[in-house]
């Protein structure tokens, strides 16, 4: 995998974010493989398009963003009604992120993130531009990466480091079965404690290391008034799920 973005290609562009877009465009369509089915995307056409990019065998699409700055912590996003209402529709994406390096033009990042992961508390609705402002009373939003689990990030590209297409397709083939999840408050659930189990940084843990995370989730779910009961359903549909192995005397190990 060359991992130079060609400038070379987008010559005919004024708009550095207009050459920007047509340049990672371009790479990702020659480097980047469908991570559901391992088959080459095709980039579609400006005009036409709903995505950026569109797998002729499986079907599945997506939409790329490109920066210079690491996607993490909470990152600017769209408009905030265009975004729900494209989170929320049937022919919703998967994200690619493209994070370059400015001074070579290199790819140092790029990951897929499962369109079953963004959620309505995902994204963060930012305040509406005051009246002086050139497009007053838009409202913008942004992504809260920290708040999608580490599994949820399938990197093909880390810190310029590749990782093998074997390697890929079993990480997106772990976390699929979130996408049979349809209603968005387990979801939730689910994710919170994925997003637990991230913070312990370890392979095994005790059921008493998530149940430290009650005063954090009493927050998020103000309506739960069992909320020992759901960490222990959840751990229990992750290790149904074989995302989590069950070893005994309140122990669990990530797979």
């Amino acid at each position: 995998m060359d991992l130079v973005l060609n400038k070379d290609l987008a010559k005919q562009y004024n708009n550095n974010s207009q050459k920007i877009r047509v340049i990672s465009e371009l790479w990702t369509e020659k480097n980047i493989f469908c991570p559901n089915c391992g088959s080459s995307i095709k980039n579609l056409e400006n005009n036409k398009k709903v995505s950026d990019f569109l797998c002729e065998k499986c079907f599945e699409n997506y939409e790329q963003k490109a920066s210079q700055k690491k996607f993490q912590g909470k990152v600017v996003s769209s408009e905030y009604k265009t975004i729900v209402e494209r989170l929320s529709s049937k022919n919703r994406p998967h994200f690619f992120f493209l994070h370059y390096l400015i001074n070579d033009y290199s790819v140092n990042d790029f990951f897929v993130v499962p369109k079953y992961f963004f959620i309505p508390e995902i994204i963060e609705k930012r305040k509406a531009l005051s009246e002086n402002a050139r497009r007053k009373g838009w409202v913008g939003s942004y992504i809260l990466f920290s708040k999608i689990p580490n599994s949820g990030k399938i990197y093909y590209v880390e810190n310029g480091k590749e990782f093998s297409k074997k390697e890929i397709l079993a990480k997106w083939q772990k976390i699929a079965f979130l996408e049979d999840v349809k209603k968005s408050e387990l979801k939730g659930w689910i994710l919170d404690i994925m997003n637990c189990i991230d913070s312990l940084n370890k392979k095994e843990f005790f059921l008493q290391d998530i149940y430290d995370f009650e005063s954090d989730l009493k927050i998020i779910h103000p309506e739960n008034k069992h909320i020992k009961d759901k960490i222990r359903q959840q751990l229990q549909f992750l290790r149904d799920k074989n995302y989590l192995d069950f070893i005994g005397q309140g122990r669990y190990k990530l797979k």
